[in-house]
């Protein structure tokens, strides 16, 4: 069976050198490299093209945050699964994570068994995030929704629009069309996890709670 390959960044070595023995021991995962600082996990996972990064937020030189945010700009990344590691759990730090572009979210405090669990649930895929997090953020999502159209930008305003890519805009019409992933990828010739990325930028980009909220308010800012 193919190993999944893992990019570790942390800049405290012992707890690093402890998550590297408990994923070197499972039959299906493998670290191919450790960061201590989000540079580095930037010029690792640039060179080692891994199918996950495990992402501490709080690093010197360049935090996890920025480090995200700048592997999500690298095209030939667009697959990269990227969980968030933190000792944190404040909403901030949630949603910071969220727009920049993580793909789960897990606290430090979690167990062995759960961590395995949630970046096995993040190389297949899903959205990982600890269920009282996912509560404030469904929370959070909701309130924003509630506030519109009142506060959502006005119909045929360019800033939705400008902050789209042109892919972005493919992507959406095919949503639109209640295409799913799996057909979006087929259309596009595109891997399913780098459409799950484009449909998560529009979701954030939208300010939207889920497909059908952005095509709502891609329709209403004239973007469809």
């Amino acid at each position: 069976m193919s190993r999944k390959r893992v990019v570790l960044a942390d800049d405290h070595e012992l707890f690093r050198a402890g998550l590297a023995g408990l994923i070197d021991a499972q039959p299906d995962l493998t670290v191919v490299g450790q960061a201590g600082d989000g540079f580095e996990a930037l010029q690792l996972a640039r060179r080692l093209r891994p199918d996950l990064v495990i992402m501490d937020i709080s690093m010197p030189v360049c935090n996890g945050l920025e480090a995200t945010r700048l592997l999500r700009a690298t095209p030939d990344l667009a697959g990269l699964r990227i969980v968030m590691l933190t000792i944190h759990d404040e909403d901030e730090k949630l949603f910071e994570a969220v727009k920049a572009g993580a793909d789960g979210y897990l606290l430090k405090s979690t167990n062995s068994v759960e961590f395995l669990r949630g970046i096995r649930a993040a190389l297949a895929g899903e959205a990982i995030l600890p269920p009282k997090l996912a509560s404030r953020l469904i929370e959070e999502f909701s309130r924003m929704a509630a506030r519109l159209p009142a506060e959502e930008t006005p119909a045929g305003s360019p800033a939705a629009a400008d902050s789209l890519t042109a892919r972005e805009r493919e992507v959406l019409e095919l949503i639109a069309q209640n295409a799913s992933d799996r057909e979006i990828a087929d259309r596009l010739s595109l891997s399913v996890h780098t459409v799950k990325s484009h449909v998560r930028n529009i979701l954030a980009k939208l300010h939207a709670v889920n497909r059908r909220a952005a095509v709502n308010r891609a329709r209403h800012q004239g973007l469809l």
